[in-house]
């Protein structure tokens, strides 16, 4: 027998039902008995470690700490999402410090030269946090498309504290994953980086030369 005949073979048998499953164990990936508030400390001790910027706001102070991180970084614009109550309060507020306000309300072949060349912030909303890894976890969809968070040089995200998970397992079984996801799910761990130039790890090479996480408490 072959080498192909061989593998499908064994195709077909597990198709039969006549190779067992493995029995499946998640011990490495459960047991982290944390508290919210070490769940947080963790997050952020882990994503600090590899260049991201977290700071806590109540929901009555993030908008003063979002427009003060704009401020210092003079950032001229802030995209933001169109129907996602992040974006709606955040053009509620009426701030005086914040930026000129962009909104994604048109396909990106119509603005891609805006949208790679002039923006200079964005904010996207977050589905929860990893702590064990210091991940966050985005959806993206129609209203907040995966660009958002990958091309403008400043990604802000806000997490909500009671959404940061202990780790992607408990992440997913709380959630309810399985009962519908979106076409793409994104795990991110700080600003963009690479190590393809002589092994050197840089940051903010091919994406996001920051990613701000405001946590709201």
């Amino acid at each position: 027998m072959t080498s192909r005949e061989d593998i499908l073979q064994r195709l077909r048998n597990r198709r039969d039902g006549e190779l067992p499953m493995p029995e499946l164990d998640y011990g490495s990936m459960t047991g982290r008995d944390w508290s919210a508030a070490q769940k947080l400390d963790l997050f952020q001790a882990m994503i600090e470690t590899v260049h991201g910027e977290v700071h806590r706001a109540t929901d009555e102070e993030w908008l003063d700490t979002l427009a003060g991180i704009l401020k210092q970084r003079q950032a001229r614009n802030l995209l933001t999402p169109l129907k996602h109550p992040i974006g709606a309060e955040i053009r509620a507020s009426g701030h005086p410090d914040l930026p000129e306000l962009l909104s994604y309300g048109e396909p990106v072949e119509h603005w891609q030269r805006e949208l790679f060349n002039d923006v200079d912030a964005a904010i996207t909303s977050t589905r929860g946090a990893i702590a064990e890894t210091g991940s966050l976890i985005l959806w993206p969809g129609i209203d907040e498309p995966r660009l958002m968070s990958l091309v403008p040089p400043i990604h802000i995200a806000v997490l909500e504290a009671d959404q940061i998970f202990a780790t992607f397992l408990e992440a997913m079984e709380l959630q309810r994953w399985s009962a519908g996801m979106p076409t793409n799910a994104l795990l991110i761990s700080g600003p963009s980086k690479t190590a393809d130039i002589e092994q050197t790890l840089a940051y903010g090479v091919h994406g996001p030369k920051e990613l701000i996480v405001i946590v709201r408490q």
